[in-house]
């Protein structure tokens, strides 16, 4: 058996800092291309172990789950209404969410849509506290932990800070959740952990992703144990043209291989299964975007799970996002015909 990456699915108001958030981590610029500065498309993106390593440095040392999963995998998901019934599978593909909620905006009505997603499938999930630094009289300090830069914060500001995080507190309260200040938790099980951050500067990544590292240790390693060999499971975020290639489907793969030529099971929107042969699986480098320009792709004959691939194939025109994808044999026809 081998242990694959958490999946973490990151939700949010629209322009709360969900992308941002993710290209502090990749040190990209998805943001600033969107249109608008909004998440048009639903991403995924690997972050391996040495980056999370890199930015974290001593704060993981003590995590014995650094050293059995490839890293963590992140999936962005779109701000707009639209965009419902996908994000509901989104959470329920996600091992892990991040809640992420403008410090200074408080909860909006897609946060608490994205919170009742995650009630419902019982996600653990964090809350990330972004835009500390548009706080007023907030001195930043670039890519260091949110408690270092806290500490260097006139006391007004540190005292502003804490009546914001609890009035967070408040509304997760309101909403059936016991939460607190990530370093006041006195218990991870029952209370949610709350980070405050600038996706910007980068001050506090380092809690969030020790965190999320964490929670995996804690609740999920016999959940990320995948085989390598049996038939590939995954899900269908997005259906989409491309220049030379026609129709294609990004996809999570959460389980097993998908090989060059397998024959997949997908479901259409008159909620029939539909079969047909995968010509070719593209796959993102590290760190590059789902999103991001065909010319970073790489043709794979295999992957493994976790990974965000586009796969190319015919016969796709009917395939509706959120479909689950499986490598036929009897069993896996017959599941789907059930969903």
């Amino acid at each position: 058996m081998k242990i694959r990456s958490p999946i973490v699915s990151v939700l949010g108001h629209v322009d709360h800092g969900k992308t941002t958030l993710l290209d502090y981590i990749r040190g990209s610029t998805i943001a600033d291309k969107e249109a608008g500065g909004i998440t048009q498309h639903i991403g995924a993106t690997e972050i391996p172990n040495d980056t999370i390593e890199e930015i974290c440095g001593n704060f993981i040392s003590k995590l014995t789950i650094k050293d059995l999963i490839p890293g963590l995998f992140f999936i962005d998901t779109p701000g707009h209404a639209a965009f419902t019934s996908l994000r509901k599978r989104g959470g329920a593909l996600a091992d892990l969410a991040i809640l992420i909620v403008d410090i200074n905006d408080g909860f909006k009505p897609q946060t608490f849509e994205a919170l009742n997603i995650l009630k419902m499938y019982r996600t653990p999930f964090i809350v990330v506290a972004n835009k500390v630094d548009m706080i007023f009289g907030w001195e930043t300090h670039e890519g260091v932990s949110f408690k270092e830069s806290f500490n260097q914060q006139a006391p007004s500001v540190q005292q502003d800070l804490d009546t914001k995080v609890y009035e967070i507190v408040g509304t997760l309260h309101k909403e059936g959740f016991q939460s607190e200040r990530f370093d006041r938790v006195s218990n991870f099980a029952s209370q949610i952990s709350i980070i405050p951050i600038s996706a910007r500067s980068g001050e506090g990544i380092i809690e969030v992703l020790a965190m999320l590292l964490g929670l995996a240790q804690q609740y999920l390693t016999e959940q990320l144990e995948i085989n390598e060999n049996a038939p590939a499971k995954g899900t269908v975020l997005e259906i989409k043209e491309e220049t030379g290639l026609g129709l294609t489907i990004d996809s999570i793969i959460y389980d097993g291989v998908l090989r060059t030529n397998d024959e997949i099971a997908l479901m259409t929107s008159s909620n029939e299964v539909l079969t047909t042969k995968i010509r070719s699986i593209l796959r993102p480098l590290p760190l590059e975007e789902m999103r991001d320009s065909k010319k970073k792709f790489q043709k794979f004959d295999e992957v493994v799970a976790a990974a965000g691939i586009k796969i190319a194939a015919p016969n796709l025109d009917d395939v509706i996002s959120g479909s689950p994808l499986r490598v036929l044999n009897e069993e896996s026809v017959q599941k789907m015909r059930e969903y």
